[in-house]
């Protein structure tokens, strides 16, 4: 067996990692949870962190270390950084620096499947938000319509994550007009091409236009980034959400707009809308750049109108029609 420290065997494993072509943010996640969970293996050993022998990541000893890490932190973040630990000490064994993988004696924590958390309302509330950022209702000191329009426009047409949204550039738009699709790469490099329809088409060339404009520019080339700030830098994360924070509050939906989400939430409307009309799993699976039919499921199960038309036949509802009905007439009567 290959003897070795666990701040040593966790740098190998996240240099193995770079194979995978994982997003930085990923990879950060994977290096802290890593990190505080061996912390609190080596105090529970009585040992520095930085000798801890990967030998002795025996399952009492991770089980331990991950019951105190799990104190403080929600099922999510336990979840995580139990994925993150299996996928190291799964390294570890082919490594030959430890027999066995310890994890199956480590509980998870169970989390409820998450529901799709679209804008709330009757449905209008994307249209609202459109029509009244055209109209020019976001107040800034260097207002920008066109670019404000295009970034609401593309989450809403193709529910497109905020890092891909971040991450297009002037070449991911390609096609003859009528036809034009968008290239996006998605989770673990995944590219998948989403179609677009004529008026975003005409909102992308305006926005495109009112650029080279501002910028004084004559053209873009195809490695430009899209979607750009106010000084004609790539739009960041940061960025991206305040503008869209401000898009919902000067278009007065920002009630509408569920807890935990921003720009994810327009990706929620997109495919829930998409499953109100008739929009398989399958579909969506592939529109939204899933990896599995799953989480498609969650949209046409919470909108299914099968299961709609199953509760409406509840014959309660037609003793609630009638009573209806005579309340109005008594009413009438009066």
């Amino acid at each position: 067996m290959v003897l070795m420290r666990v701040p040593q065997a966790a740098s190998e494993f996240l240099s193995a990692l770079r194979a995978k072509k994982l997003s930085p943010h990923t990879l950060a996640g994977y290096q802290r949870d890593l990190r505080l969970v061996a912390e609190l293996a080596a105090g529970l050993a009585g040992v520095p962190p930085q000798e801890l022998p990967v030998r002795d990541l025996t399952g009492r000893l991770v089980r331990g270390a991950f019951a105190e890490f799990a104190g403080p932190r929600s099922p999510a973040s336990v979840n995580r950084a139990w994925s993150a630990w299996n996928q190291f000490l799964t390294f570890c064994v082919a490594e030959q620096m430890l027999e066995g993988n310890p994890m199956a004696a480590v509980p998870r924590p169970k989390q409820p499947a998450k529901a799709p958390k679209p804008l709330l309302g009757d449905g209008s509330a994307s249209a609202t938000l459109l029509e009244r950022i055209a109209a020019g209702a976001r107040q800034a000191r260097d207002p920008w319509v066109e670019r404000d329009l295009v970034v609401l426009a593309l989450a809403l047409v193709t529910g497109m994550r905020s890092a891909e949204l971040l991450s297009l550039t002037a070449g991911a738009i390609g096609g003859s007009s009528g036809d034009r699709r968008i290239q996006v790469v998605g989770k673990g490099g995944r590219t998948r091409s989403l179609p677009i329809e004529p008026p975003v088409e005409h909102l992308v060339d305006a926005y495109l236009a009112s650029r080279l404009s501002r910028f004084g520019l004559a053209s873009l080339p195809r490695s430009a980034p899209l979607l750009v700030d106010n000084r004609g830098e790539p739009l960041r994360r940061g960025g991206l959400q305040y503008l869209v924070r401000q898009c919902y509050r000067y278009a007065g939906v920002h009630d509408r707009v569920q807890k935990g989400t921003l720009v994810h939430a327009l990706r929620h409307e997109f495919a829930t809308r998409l499953a109100e009309r008739g929009a398989s799993a399958h579909e969506l699976m592939e529109l939204l750049g899933h990896s599995s039919i799953v989480t498609g499921q969650a949209y046409v199960a919470s909108t299914a109108r099968e299961v709609r038309a199953a509760a409406r036949a509840n014959p309660a509802y037609a003793v609630l029609d009638r009573l209806g009905a005579g309340g109005g007439e008594r009413d009438a009567e009066r």
